[in-house]
């Protein structure tokens, strides 16, 4: 994950090769479709399709793409993916939380345990390390949003419960049941969001000063992230900006 934030979904990693273009747009519609099948498929009335659809817009996937995801969920066309969630350990003791979508489960399972065993992690059992996040929504805005305190205000005002803003842009996170509640009260005052979903938060964070150990956890993620299925990885760590310098 690139840059200060470790909440940061690994869609949004900075330096992206244009091969990882192709990937993300096939990630972006796999949750399009997901999202238009398990509500109605109009981003207006199914708020988690709303969020996809943005999502998409931002990474500048084209217009007709999007609706044919749509229109493919509308159809019945198209695999059945189901939601799959993986947790473990990384380098350095970090925990990780592995979203997937997938039409294979077993596929899936040794596709991601052979990548985590080979890059200095280990899988656990459901729950092992979940139980030290929350479960939150999370609203993103860039910097050009608005000033700290501007965005704070809107934020206590539409309900959210904390905010966390950077010069890389604002987190905004609420209750998962007022997510989109107070996402749709921002608008007016904040514009469009960058991102709106629910998120994982840890409780606590671990550093990594160990350039290996850091270098090992990027891998992995980068591994992570160039594997069809795998839609988000949460983690618990931060890694130190002169570290992530070196790192390229």
């Amino acid at each position: 994950m690139a840059g200060h934030s470790k909440f940061k979904n690994i869609m949004y990693r900075k330096g992206a090769q244009d091969k990882k273009r192709s990937a993300l747009f096939s990630k972006l519609s796999r949750e399009i479709t997901v999202a238009a099948r398990a509500g109605l498929p109009d981003p207006n009335a199914n708020a988690r399709l709303r969020a996809a659809v943005i999502a998409a817009r931002k990474e500048g996937m084209p217009k007709d793409n999007i609706e044919r995801s749509i229109n493919k969920a509308a159809g019945g066309d198209g695999e059945n993916y189901e939601e799959v969630r993986y947790e473990g350990f990384g380098p350095g003791g970090v925990a990780l939380i592995i979203e997937t979508l997938t039409d294979n489960r077993n596929r899936t399972a040794t596709n991601v345990r052979t990548i985590v065993s080979k890059n200095g992690g280990n899988l656990g059992a459901g729950g092992s390390v979940s139980h030290g996040f929350d479960r939150l929504g999370l609203i993103n805005y860039p910097a050009s949003a608005g000033s700290d305190e501007k965005v704070f205000e809107a934020a206590l005002e539409a309900g959210a419960e904390d905010v966390s803003s950077s010069e890389d842009g604002h987190e905004i996170w609420t209750a998962i049941d007022g997510l989109h509640e107070v996402a749709k009260a921002l608008e007016p005052v904040l514009g469009e969001a960058e991102g709106i979903k629910l998120a994982w938060r840890p409780q606590t964070s671990v550093t990594l000063d160990d350039e290996t150990q850091a270098g090992q956890l990027l891998k992995l993620i980068d591994r992570l992230d160039d594997d069809d299925d795998v839609q988000t990885v949460w983690g618990n760590y931060e890694v130190p900006e002169a570290i992530m310098e070196r790192l390229g």
